[in-house]
């Protein structure tokens, strides 16, 4: 155990965050993700698992230590829904809601279409599976600088 590393973060996880550079993805998705799938084509190659967290839990946990890109109009990407694009989910809000109050500012999520957001997701550096049950509860962070 090490002190001030939220219990939440594995040594996988932390590996993982601490490999990553500045500009590079990180997925964390719900459990209907297909994400096993989609973490084959990532950097690291494997699923992270965050299993007992829901999303709002892992995000938290997450950006406790991974700063958000600032040089990015929206360094956080969220899904949009299928034949209803403008609908915001309460799983959107809940992650806008954290991700705000841990940056303590404003944070943009912009919105992709299904399709295109799996294929931004297979080029991230990693894919962490939380066990939200979603729906649409599918989000990529990009990492900034300390």
């Amino acid at each position: 155990m090490l002190k001030g590393i939220d219990r939440a973060i594995s040594a996988e996880l932390l590996m993982v965050l601490m490999s990553m550079g500045h500009g590079d993805d990180l997925l964390i998705c719900d459990v209907n993700h297909p994400a096993a799938t989609i973490a084959k084509d990532t950097t690291y190659g494997r699923l992270v698992s965050m299993a007992g967290c829901d999303l709002p839990r892992a995000a938290e946990a997450i950006l406790s230590l991974l700063p958000l890109d600032t040089f990015v109009p929206a360094p956080v990407i969220r899904m949009k829904v299928v034949d209803d694009p403008e609908r915001i989910m309460p799983v959107h809000e809940r992650l806008q809601s954290v991700i705000d109050r841990v940056e303590g500012r404003a944070v943009a999520i912009e919105a992709l279409e299904r399709f295109d957001f799996y294929a931004t997701a297979k080029r991230a550096f990693a894919v962490v599976r939380t066990s939200d049950p979603g729906p649409y509860g599918c989000f990529i962070l990009r990492k900034g600088v300390v």
